[in-house]
């Protein structure tokens, strides 16, 4: 029997599995945050109690593991994969591939070994993977580099509405109500003033109040929703642009909290908007399964495996690991 390790690191936490040749759940494992732009020792210290844990579980050894893929959150650049690579390669585990987090949502939310995955999370991210194996990323650097939302930028966006519209710049919108309300002022007036004596950021929990406002007919929410919409759909084209895909069929894999759990009806349909006319054959495709999935198939890949599609639904099966890693 073979055995094939996947893991998930992100900004939080970082997640490790393993499963059988079939597909099968064997072990997981659980570490801290794992990406090392925030902080390169603490991402190691994750990386390495997430696969300790996980082989532990399972009763097996490093080089039981037939090969191992790696989704971790920054491998973005060169520079990044020389710090990785050591790191990675310090766990002993044969056969070990390092891709950026976005790749193996990717994977895991399509049937096939190519596509375009658009991420909208605390941040955004567009990669795309081209049949022949091409890969090309579109964002993930920030504001300043192009990138328009996630939960930072969206929160900021529901903030400075209100603002604006107790300044006069701005039509009245019902985030004024749900933003006072979910921070503990009684006017927008304290709030201004308390965040600017005291130099507070914006806190993301602000996002979901966008989803409400515009579930309640809010044009100003609906706006900022569309926007997002707009941005994301205007780099998933910019990848199938950068790839040659336009005439081929594949699925947009719509991955991130905003995008998974937010009301689809004000993001999604602009996003299609923009990539239809480029690319008829996409179809978007909402992301219902743990990323790590992705990165399980992927190992099986490297390894040589062609996954059968009975293989493909039992790791699939891997919907939520709360419930097999204790404290998850």
């Amino acid at each position: 029997m073979k055995y094939y390790l996947g893991m998930d690191a992100g900004g939080s936490k970082t997640y490790a599995v393993i499963t059988d040749e079939t597909g099968r759940l064997v072990a997981a494992g659980k570490g801290g945050p794992g990406n090392h732009q925030i902080d390169r020792d603490t991402a190691a210290r994750s990386i390495r109690q997430a696969v300790a844990q996980a082989l532990g579980q399972a009763g097996l050894r490093e080089q039981d593991i037939a090969a191992a893929c790696f989704g971790l959150a920054g491998a973005d650049r060169e520079a990044d994969f020389r710090i990785l690579r050591p790191m990675i390669a310090e766990l002993g585990l044969p056969g070990s591939d390092i891709v950026c987090d976005t790749v193996i949502a990717l994977r895991a939310g399509t049937s096939k070994p190519y596509g375009v995955v658009a991420i909208c999370g605390s941040g955004t991210n567009c990669v795309g993977v081209s049949p022949s194996g091409e890969t090309y990323q579109c964002g993930g650097f920030g504001y300043p580099y192009g990138d328009f939302g996630g939960g930072g930028d969206l929160a900021a966006e529901a903030f400075r509405a209100v603002i604006r519209a107790w300044e006069g710049r701005e039509e009245e919108t019902l985030l004024t109500a749900l933003v006072t309300k979910e921070l503990g002022y009684p006017s927008v007036e304290r709030m201004f003033h308390h965040f600017l004596d005291h130099a507070l950021p914006v806190p993301l929990e602000l996002t979901p109040l966008l989803f409400e406002a515009a579930a309640q007919g809010d044009r100003v929410a609906a706006r900022i929703l569309r926007m997002q919409g707009t941005e994301l759909g205007l780099a998933a084209r910019a990848v199938i642009r950068r790839l040659g895909m336009q005439s081929e069929t594949f699925d947009l894999v719509l991955a991130g909290s905003v995008l998974t759990r937010g009301d689809g009806q004000f993001i999604h349909p602009y996003i299609e908007e923009i990539v239809q006319p480029e690319a008829p054959g996409c179809r978007l495709q909402v992301l219902g399964v743990e990323p790590v999935v992705g990165a399980i198939l992927l190992a099986m890949e490297k390894d040589g495996t062609t996954v059968s599609e009975p293989v493909q639904e039992q790791v699939r099966r891997i919907s939520d690991l709360k419930g097999v890693l204790a404290g998850g």
